[in-house]
């Protein structure tokens, strides 16, 4: 425990400066994705593993990296995060082709996931619950909704300006400088009571969710009636029973289910899945809308969202504001049915689209939207969680937004794929095919975003997110 208040603040500026750059990470590549593309000669259909790979290891293997810092100790597993993180961040930059960059990425996204849930566990253990608590959780998830943003934004400065390698490289400087601050400003804690962690608990998940999502990419190629589709459902549902029956099982498991007894942290973690899901996949579409249809290109693409990475800063100090004046349950259903309204004025996108009026609007409301969410959901996902189980239930609100996003990414793509090939084959010209295609996907995606309105009124509890850990705990 950090015990100089100066210092504390300190950390968790060193804190929210390394998750930045771990959200940052999932949505910085959208942009570069063409001239990787180009450069390593990738194929269309393998093309979003770039992103994939990152974020099914990063959301698969998070609750891994919970209990790992909650046995080691949370400073050592942060530390040990950014060396596989940065290492990752290397290896993506010199990448020679397909295979090379998603392993790579693999290792970025294993690398994110014991840094995450480990700076997550610390900042619950350094400030004390109450007020203080939720300013620290209110920069903290201010932090994560705007590394979302600004990752399409920096992407696509750093290719047009200098090349798709250093949206990688970039990470390099900062891994070192917050490994060598780490043991200043940083406390150590851990939970002593635990002596074993379940690794073959994150190796099940993991499998469950890279087959769900293979599944969902290759469906429409295979056939969905195909056996071979059928049968990678079947493995991944198999897969998920099979990690359930252990978990119940294991003496010491990766994660305790009567955690989600508690209301409000199950519906912050929907909330989470929820807002990965549309968000991560919104900025997918409109990042290739742009690219492919309006013709900008990396560096436009990128400055194109200045209006939601500059904007969503002066929300989010905004939503930390309001959090405990209004409540984190209104937040979320305000911040959600922004996200829906958002996604609505892009399901009227055109082919000859203008900025001004077709997308400016839209960004603006989806900033606010993130800002009213990431905070509020930063603290329901912790509300009543003893000390001692900090960093799974860390895991456990990462596990779902970056899951989230992955499932998302890979059912908008699929849904925008499948009918601009439809509208192709029936002689449609490409750029109205592939809007038509982005169209669709952006009606699913405001229909996800109003169930996030829905699971935050039906399932958040404000009296849960005031109560004491221990009691809500015992509770459970």
């Amino acid at each position: 425990m950090v015990a100089s208040p100066r210092l504390k603040w300190l950390g968790l500026a060193l804190l929210g400066a390394v998750q930045f750059m771990v959200v940052l990470d999932i949505a910085i590549v959208n942009v570069a994705l063409p001239s990787i593309q180009t450069d390593l000669g990738f194929s269309q259909a393998n093309l979003q593993w770039v992103i994939s790979a990152y974020a099914l290891v990063f959301g698969g293997f998070l609750l891994l990296g919970g209990r790992t810092a909650d046995l080691l100790g949370r400073r050592r597993v942060f530390m040990l995060g950014l060396v596989a993180f940065t290492i990752g961040s290397l290896l993506c930059g010199l990448a020679w082709s397909e295979a090379s960059l998603i392993g790579a990425r693999a290792i970025q996204g294993l690398g994110a996931a014991t840094i995450s849930p480990a700076a997550l566990a610390i900042l619950m253990t350094t400030f004390a619950e109450g007020r203080e608590r939720n300013i620290a959780l209110g920069v903290w998830g201010a932090v994560g909704g705007f590394g979302a943003a600004a990752g399409v934004l920096l992407g696509g400065v750093l290719t047009d300006a200098l090349s798709w390698e250093w949206i990688f490289f970039v990470n390099i400087p900062v891994g070192i400088a917050a490994f060598a601050l780490a043991p200043v400003l940083l406390g150590e804690s851990r939970d002593t009571r635990v002596k074993s962690f379940d690794a073959l608990g994150a190796v099940l998940v993991t499998s469950h969710l890279t087959t769900l999502v293979l599944g969902i990419t290759q469906g429409h190629t295979w056939g969905w009636t195909s056996a071979r589709t059928i049968g990678i459902f079947a493995l991944s549902a198999a897969l998920l029973a099979g990690f359930v029956v252990w978990e119940n099982r294991v003496a010491e498991p990766l994660m305790r289910f009567g955690i989600l007894r508690t209301k409000t942290v199950l519906g912050a973690n929907v909330a989470g899945f929820i807002l990965g899901t549309a968000l991560f996949s919104m900025f997918l579409m409109l990042t290739l809308y742009m690219q492919q249809v309006l013709g900008y290109s990396a560096m436009k693409t990128g400055i194109a969202y200045l209006a939601v990475a500059g904007t969503s800063i002066i929300w989010a100090n905004v939503a930390a504001a309001l959090v405990n004046r209004v409540g984190v349950r209104s937040l979320i259903a305000s911040g959600m049915g922004l996200l829906a309204l958002g996604m609505l004025l892009f399901t009227q996108v055109p082919v000859e689209g203008s900025y001004a009026s077709d997308l400016l609007p839209g960004f603006l409301i989806i900033a606010l939207g993130m800002a009213l969410c990431f905070v509020p959901i930063s603290i329901a996902a912790l509300a009543g969680v003893s000390q001692a189980e900090a960093g799974i239930a860390s895991g456990l609100i990462n596990t779902s937004q970056q899951i989230g996003g992955a499932v998302g990414i890979a059912l908008l793509s699929t849904i925008a794929v499948t009918r601009t090939e439809n509208e192709l084959a029936s002689g449609t010209a490409v750029p109205e095919a592939m809007t038509s295609g982005f169209q669709v996907a952006f009606w699913v995606g405001t229909a996800i975003a109003l169930a996030g309105v829905v699971a935050a009124l039906v399932l958040i509890r404000q009296e849960e997110v005031e109560v004491a850990p221990e009691t809500a705990l015992e509770a459970a």
